[in-house]
């Protein structure tokens, strides 16, 4: 990143993708059950999305900085953090102050949806902010909320509140939709925790790698990817999505073999990372080709 825009590094840029794949299924499964989309409401539904993102990373660096996990991590292209507050901490406030005011952007949307839409949007909403506020000091040191909080962001909390601020409802197309990337993006936070067992250990964190070990770890991404799939074709058959959605299995092919990779290799992070470049791609490509097919149909 160049030196005059080093500052933007804690909202950890490449990670936001994987926002406007999560709400573009969202937007299809509004589409497929009212038939339009209002096209200003989608992009502030995208705004108030990525600046949820963009806070919970900057909030995230800010407190790896100060609680010294930053300087034990051996950062990776998946995990690790930035690196831009250990090289810059003169940057930590500037960090802060783009996670409060991130929130303050996400919230504001979230407020006028509620104001356009009425109160069946404020659960979805107040629990999204928790999770932004207590992920990393809290959440991090309790294993299944650990596991599960980061698809309850983007598998329902995102879908189906997408569905509701688009449409004023939801439905069981957004719903059925949305255990997709819940599992899936489980699977992201948990996989990109391998690498830094040992440093998340000596700062207090207990999520499932260090309760429970990587072979177990390993066995559990292999049951969450399989219920990701398998929730998928299960929407379909049982008439929740349109058939086109089964366009999503088409990231089998990298989803199997990553599989087969992180059972073979749990205690070996280093044949990991292939790994774990594929298991983005799955999260990312999985909902993008549900919502494509979606579409189309």
């Amino acid at each position: 990143m160049q030196s005059s825009f080093i500052w933007l590094g804690p909202a950890r840029l490449p990670f936001l993708i994987l926002t406007p794949a999560c709400v573009v299924l969202g937007l299809a499964c509004a589409h497929w059950t009212q038939g339009q989309v209002n096209a200003l409401h989608a992009w502030l539904v995208l705004l108030g999305a990525v600046a949820a993102h963009v806070s919970v990373n900057a909030f995230n660096e800010v407190q790896d900085f100060r609680s010294g996990l930053d300087a034990l991590t051996q950062r990776t292209p998946f995990s690790g953090g930035s690196g831009v507050l250990p090289a810059h901490p003169e940057l930590a406030g500037v960090a802060l102050l783009m996670a409060v005011l991130s929130l303050g952007i996400s919230i504001g949307v979230g407020l006028y949806f509620v104001n356009l839409r009425g109160l069946a949007l404020l659960p979805l909403g107040l629990t999204g902010v928790a999770l932004v506020l207590v992920y990393t000091p809290w959440i991090t040191r309790q294993p299944l909320l650990c596991l599960l909080a980061p698809g309850l962001g983007f598998g329902p909390l995102m879908i189906l509140g997408t569905q509701v601020a688009l449409t004023g409802h939801t439905s069981a197309t957004a719903l059925a939709a949305s255990t997709v990337p819940f599992f899936l993006v489980n699977n992201l936070l948990l996989l990109n925790q391998f690498p830094d067992v040992e440093a998340d250990r000596q700062v207090g964190r207990r999520h499932i790698l260090i309760v429970y070990g990587p072979t177990v770890a390993a066995r559990i991404y292999a049951a969450l990817m399989a219920l990701a799939f398998g929730s998928l074709m299960l929407g379909v058959l049982a008439g929740w999505l349109p058939t086109g959605a089964l366009l999503g299995l088409f990231a089998l092919f990298w989803a199997v073999p990553t599989v087969r990779t992180v059972l073979t290799h749990a205690n070996d992070v280093a044949q990991l990372m292939p790994a774990m470049g594929r298991n983005v791609g799955v999260c990312i490509l999985t909902p993008t080709l549900m919502a494509a097919g979606m579409w189309i149909a």
